[in-house]
């Protein structure tokens, strides 16, 4: 089996993670969480947002929490901010929805990571391929995207 493309960047930044490979396609954040031995908090979604035209941010939000616009918006310092479109997604990670994680990117991105994935010690991530994770430290993951910007994102 091919190593997924996350994993391979992990590798080259000298990460320590551990690959899952699900033996039944993935369906919800619930079934994810249980299949991998965690809870559904330690699935984390990699969003992008699209800032402005060609210009897009990521957010690592944990599965079941909601985006809060407002914030996001406030943060990023616009009036307008929306999500990137299936087709936005593949050309800007490279990866399909459902795969995406924050390493092995065509191009560096503005990553921002939710305050309420720093509470879990242990996290999953896309992996690049379909039915497979990526588990990994949370402080491990903030480190390895360069201490990226941890930020209250999600509604309360």
């Amino acid at each position: 089996m091919d190593k997924p493309p996350v994993s391979i960047a992990l590798e080259e930044l000298g990460v320590s993670h551990k690959i899952f490979h699900h033996e039944n396609p993935v369906h919800s954040f619930e079934q994810a969480a249980s299949d991998r031995g965690q809870r559904p908090e330690q699935v984390l979604r990699s969003i992008l947002f699209r800032i402005t035209e060609g210009e897009f941010v990521m957010a690592l939000v944990a599965g079941p929490a909601q985006i809060s616009w407002k914030t996001l918006r406030k943060y990023l310092g616009r009036s307008r901010v929306s999500m990137a479109t299936e087709d936005e997604v593949l050309a800007v990670t490279g990866y399909r929805i459902g795969t995406v994680g924050p390493f092995g990117l065509p191009n560096p991105l503005k990553v921002l990571i939710d305050a309420s994935v720093m509470k879990e010690e242990e996290v999953s991530i896309g992996s690049g391929m379909r039915n497979t994770a990526i588990i990994i430290k949370s402080a491990d993951l903030r480190h390895a995207l360069n201490n990226a910007d941890v930020v209250s994102l999600t509604e309360t």
